[in-house]
């Protein structure tokens, strides 16, 4: 007696595939309608006047003018437009567009929150993409880091480590030697534990989480170490200089644009380039496609004579120097000093930023513009006294990471061999 068993044919397999479409996009749709209702029946009641938006600062050179919107109407507006895209989800062919309407819901959603907190107030628009970009440049180079060691499949939970390293030794040499000094060592600083998880997990396969988190328990407890027992007596070790803004002759007087993107520090233009370098290395050069395979066919790239132990030491190094360099952010980017835990989890979500970003130098750029966005959105709307608990308002990047993950991500694909050793044969 023989047995068969039937092939899945496109027939049968499409209607699953439609059903778990349909089911995420009723789903989408759910939460446009409740954001609809919050931005209707909450903000809309609540806004009066006019919510002003400034979009130069007095010190432009050519200066514009205000951005003014009534924001009971804006908000109405809004809320009609997240109804109406919420309810599209539930019509047929709605599901097609499931993660472009959710992404448009929550623009159109953070909008009408800006409106409802800025209502017969004023706001600097312009100042708070600037503070966007900046705060952005840690979770995007984590995120980078993260990009460089997953893509040669060696799974990276110690970014915070590193970045926490960086800042340690950016605030320690940058206090003895100058900033650059301190740049230096902060990219030296996180090369090193780069090598030392690669040795851990590559050489001796010990499991990367593992590894991660050791590399991240041991910087923390030195650093917090050495913070409390030594810079608390000798104040000069934690005294570095700040890196200042760069203003870019002509680019830097564009309304806008110009005080964003081309009146920042070091560490911003810095973020730019390595993402630039590192997208043409991965996807436009020789190295890049080794690196790439072997983070999806290891066995195969060695067959083909690349040397995979090689690969994967070189990218997670190349990571945790890219790491080094954010992590000296936070002292010498940004205080000039070293504060016990003041990466704050910039690393894990900096690890966000990368699967949203599909594991692309890009898109994890792009992913963390959202994070930095919400990491500033807090801060201003503490100056504009909000009625909102500054907990809750503390919580904002971490919520949005939360949300973005879950929600937007969808079904993003790692490197086929990630997370798992290599035993050359």
């Amino acid at each position: 007696m023989s047995m068969t068993t039937e092939e899945p044919t496109s027939e049968t397999a499409a209607p699953r595939i439609d059903t778990g479409r349909n089911r995420q996009a009723r789903t989408n749709g759910v939460i446009l309608l409740a954001l609809a209702a919050l931005a209707a029946l909450v903000f809309a009641p609540d806004s009066s006047g006019i919510a002003t938006f400034r979009l130069s600062r007095p010190t432009d050179a050519i200066p514009l003018s205000d951005l003014a919107v009534p924001a009971e109407l804006s908000i109405q507006i809004a809320a009609a437009l997240l109804a109406f895209l919420g309810v599209r989800q539930f019509l047929r062919g709605g599901a097609r567009w499931t993660s472009v309407s959710l992404g448009l819901g929550l623009l159109i959603a953070v909008a009408a929150f800006l409106v409802w907190a800025t209502a017969g107030k004023a706001f600097s628009l312009t100042g708070m993409l600037q503070a966007t970009l900046v705060r952005a440049m840690p979770i995007a180079l984590g995120g980078l880091a993260g990009v460089l060691c997953e893509r040669v499949a060696v799974i990276n939970i110690a970014i915070e480590g590193m970045l926490l390293a960086g800042a340690f030794t950016g605030a320690l040499v940058g206090s003895l030697l100058g900033g650059i000094g301190g740049l230096a060592a902060a990219v030296g600083i996180g090369g090193l534990f780069g090598f030392i998880l690669a040795a851990l997990v590559v050489t001796y396969r010990m499991d990367q989480i593992i590894a991660g988190v050791v590399i991240n328990l041991f910087v923390l407890g030195l650093t917090s170490y050495v913070s409390s027992q030594i810079f608390q007596e000798h104040r000069f070790l934690n005294n570095a200089p700040v890196f200042r803004a760069i203003k870019i002759p002509i680019l830097g007087d564009i309304p806008v644009i110009g005080p964003v993107f081309f009146q920042q520090n070091i560490f911003v233009y810095g973020a730019i380039v390595m993402v630039v370098v590192a997208t043409y290395y991965l996807f436009h050069t020789r190295m890049g496609l080794r690196a790439r395979a072997v983070g999806e066919h290891p066995r195969a790239a060695d067959t083909l004579g690349v040397n995979v132990y090689r690969t994967r030491y070189i990218n997670v190094t190349l990571g945790g120097m890219v790491a080094g360099f954010g992590g000296a952010w936070f002292t010498l980017g940004s205080v000039g000093r070293f504060d016990e835990g003041m990466t704050g989890g910039r690393g894990f979500i900096g690890l966000a930023a990368m699967i949203f970003g599909r594991w692309h130098p890009v898109g994890a750029f792009c992913a963390a513009l959202v994070f930095g966005f919400a990491d500033s959105l807090q801060q201003k709307l503490a100056l504009l006294g909000v009625p909102i608990p500054s907990e809750f308002l503390a919580m904002a990047p971490y919520v949005a990471t939360i949300i973005v993950v879950a929600g937007l991500v969808g079904r993003a694909r790692p490197p086929a061999a990630d997370g798992k050793p290599y035993v050359k044969e």
